[in-house]
């Protein structure tokens, strides 16, 4: 593994970051967002991906015998950590923005789902 195949994990979890740090006023505000449960999606899909992404350079690398599950959970765990700090973040330092439980829960199932697909996928296996 090189750095070099951590970059489009590290520029996700930048791109993150900025997206949960929108004050309230800069995310749109449509009923129908509510009906579907859009922003629960979208919390679902950003911690998918950021976790995925961190998983990747994994894939087709001889590590020890479970060595590669052991750095799949602290992704899975940094990740949902990570998720639940900036639910502080957002209610102490956002403008317009609280703390949401749902949002911890969606983070974490993004991670999750993320963990499952990985292993599924085989990463951390030659």
């Amino acid at each position: 593994m090189t750095k070099r195949s951590f970059i489009p994990a590290i520029l996700w979890f930048v791109v993150t970051v900025v997206l949960l740090c929108l004050p309230g006023s800069a995310i749109p505000k449509n009923s129908w967002f509510a009906v579907v449960h859009a922003d629960k999606w979208v919390h679902i899909a950003l911690f998918f991906i950021l976790c995925f992404l961190f998983a990747r350079p994994l894939r087709g690398k001889d590590l020890a015998t479970g060595k590669e599950e052991t750095c799949l959970i602290l992704i899975l765990a940094g990740g949902i950590v990570y998720g639940t700090l900036m639910e502080f973040v957002q209610k102490y330092w956002i403008p317009n923005r609280s703390f949401e439980g749902a949002d911890i829960l969606a983070d974490s199932t993004g991670c999750l789902a993320a963990y499952f697909f990985s292993r599924w996928r085989g990463l951390g296996k030659g």
